[in-house]
């Protein structure tokens, strides 16, 4: 089944939202008052640094920007691609719709164009599938929220501080080779969408042209879908509050 991408939908990749990035709460508040007006809201995976399905502690972190986008998808069709921060989270937003790892990339439409879309943590090698797999686990993760909590939750807040200290936006040498190696020969389409890398690079390789997002967690940079003369599908805008 094809999904269809709207004209002037806001595509966001990789806010890594929490205490210390507070941009994307005010993301989701513009867009609540208006200030801001996607035709469909589009979230490419790991909007949260910490978000997992099972995990009420991760909720209650997140609790005001869980109830924002949950408002907002009562009035804007809203997308969400599951990431390796975020995941299982059919029942946090229950009028979003949701795609787990298993069904990326998503086939979508727009205009006369097939666009493929997906976190990026696809297509990876078998210790990171089993990792993934593991991490995405019910049972285990049930297991995770009762040791955390008879812990005071030490192990979510060692989690949070090791999130703190990576570097989000650091440049990735070689990239076409490595999605010319890992994509090129197993999909076709138009367009080949993805997160999960914060390059903001866009590649041309034998199938398809490849976009990988910047991160908004970097410097609050979203993308407009746009076809016209000058722009190819994608618009770059950074967010700043009042604008």
């Amino acid at each position: 089944m094809s999904h269809e991408i709207k004209n002037g939908a806001f595509v966001v990749a990789d806010a890594h939202y929490s205490h210390n990035r507070p941009q994307f709460l005010e993301f989701l508040k513009s867009i609540a008052l208006k200030e801001l007006n996607p035709s469909q809201l589009i979230l490419m995976g790991d909007i949260f640094d910490a978000l997992f399905g099972e995990i009420p502690y991760t909720h209650k972190k997140n609790q005001e920007a869980i109830k924002l986008l949950n408002e907002i998808s009562l009035i804007v069709e809203v997308v969400y691609l599951e990431g390796n921060h975020d995941f299982n989270l059919k029942n946090i937003f229950p009028h979003v719709k949701i795609f787990p790892i298993s069904s990326q990339p998503v086939a979508c439409r727009f205009e006369n164009k097939t666009v493929l879309l997906a976190h990026g943590d696809i297509e990876s090698d078998l210790g990171y599938k089993i990792y993934s797999s593991l991490i995405r686990n019910p049972l285990v993760l049930s297991v995770l929220r009762v040791v955390d909590s008879l812990s005071g939750h030490s192990i979510l807040k060692r989690l949070d501080l090791y999130l703190d200290k990576k570097d989000d936006c650091k440049e990735f040498m070689g990239l076409q080779k490595f999605m010319s190696d890992r994509l090129d020969e197993k999909y076709k389409c138009d367009y080949f969408v993805e997160g999960h890398f914060h390059q903001n690079k866009t590649v041309k390789l034998k199938n398809f042209r490849y976009f990988n997002l910047g991160a908004f967690a970097c410097n609050q940079r979203y993308f407009i879908v746009k076809s016209t003369q000058d722009i190819e599908f994608l618009e770059e805008k950074i967010f700043s509050k009042g604008i």
